[in-house]
């Protein structure tokens, strides 16, 4: 089958898309991925053999809950939380290959899905779906969070798509499947109608926020609209994180985060001393990471994202291999066995950021 028609896509929209496609290899298989949005066909989108593997869709944010659910939705909105990990598409082609957001096989995500999951009895009476997750815990190379009964890494489900076309199933069909063959879900948050929706959001994002978590997504019950909304918890550490780094990580990252506490701050309809509260987070955010980091380089240190992972030692040799290939530099700062396990700290150096701050500090002059 020609590679359009395993897509689903005619010839020429194929032929304007296919020297964006990338090639890389997961042990002895060859593969194809397109790392960006290319006309009909979504990030992360894969050609491996004569099978395609459909990205996930990128979901659109409202910043403001009142005005965006209606316009974005019908008559049901069906709320999940949105977690802080990372996005992993899992799918059996001759065995189980855990695919990243940007469609590359993750040895060491494709090692742990194997071990906490027992996807075979799913994959043997559904060949063709594909089950898109989030990998969330303090010990993994991408994204580390705390998450509450995870101590170092699990895998949440949050989708159950056709592997080659991309569809949904409905939510409620997509949870039954996860609980008959026993995925462990995002957590489920209420069916609402639209008119009430914001409301009730409302509420759930207060509660998510005091407990420091990312937010919601909201679906329409057969899971083809999506719409995000997140916490000031998650904007303001996001913002922290950036600005840690701030010479690796782009203004419009900053500038988007900033702009949804603003919206935020109004549709909550804060008066003047909660808006002050959120102003002094927000600063604090986006200073005192900056402040941190200038000291530590000013003090001969370096910066850069710190991760530890956990897992057999040929899954931690793979895992390394795979980042030094996409061009990350690594300095291991602990490396150790524990109960038969390869627990190792690493940092991802980040280059602009220590050698501009080192720059300055030694004198150099800022052109504005």
């Amino acid at each position: 089958m020609a590679d359009h028609e395993t897509l689903g896509i005619d010839r020429a929209t194929f032929g304007a898309v296919r020297d964006h496609f990338q090639r890389h290899h997961y042990g002895d298989r060859s593969y194809r991925h397109l790392p960006g949005y290319r006309r009909q066909l979504e990030r992360g989108t894969v050609l491996i053999g004569d099978t395609a593997v459909r990205g996930f869709p990128k979901i659109p944010r409202t910043l403001v809950l009142e005005t965006g659910i209606p316009r974005h939705f019908q008559d049901t909105v069906v709320v999940e939380e949105k977690l802080d990990g990372y996005n992993t598409r899992v799918v059996d082609i001759d065995g189980i290959l855990a695919f990243s957001r940007g469609g590359m096989v993750c040895p060491f995500t494709t090692a742990k899905v194997e071990q906490l999951l027992d996807l075979e009895p799913f994959f043997d009476d559904h060949p063709d779906l594909m089950v898109c997750g989030e990998m969330v815990g303090p010990e993994n190379p991408y994204s580390p969070s705390d998450y509450p009964g995870i101590e170092s890494l699990g895998f949440r489900a949050f989708d159950i798509r056709d592997r080659e076309s991309g569809t949904p199933l409905p939510v409620d069909e997509r949870r039954e499947r996860c609980e008959a063959y026993d995925i462990p879900m995002v957590p489920f948050h209420g069916r609402f109608s639209v008119e009430n929706a914001a409301t009730e959001i409302h509420r759930l994002i207060d509660g998510l926020d005091r407990e420091g978590r990312e937010g919601v997504v909201m679906k329409s019950p057969d899971g083809t609209q999506l719409l995000k909304y997140t916490t000031s918890s998650a904007n303001q550490g996001d913002l922290a994180y950036a600005f840690s780094l701030p010479f690796d990580y782009g203004q419009d990252f900053m500038f988007r985060r900033i702009i949804r506490e603003a919206f935020q701050s109004v549709e909550w309809d804060e008066d003047r001393s909660a808006a002050k509260e959120r102003a002094r987070g927000l600063g604090e955010s986006i200073l005192l990471p900056m402040i941190e980091t200038v000291q530590t380089i000013d003090d001969g240190g370096r910066v850069g994202e710190e991760h530890t992972v956990r897992a057999a030692p040929t899954v931690i040799d793979d895992l390394f291999d795979h980042l030094r290939d996409q061009g990350l530099h690594l300095d291991i700062e602990e490396d150790r066995m524990v109960d038969g396990q390869r627990v190792v700290t690493f940092m991802k150096k980040t280059q602009a950021t220590n050698d501009k701050t080192r720059a300055y500090l030694d004198g150099r002059v800022v052109k504005e």
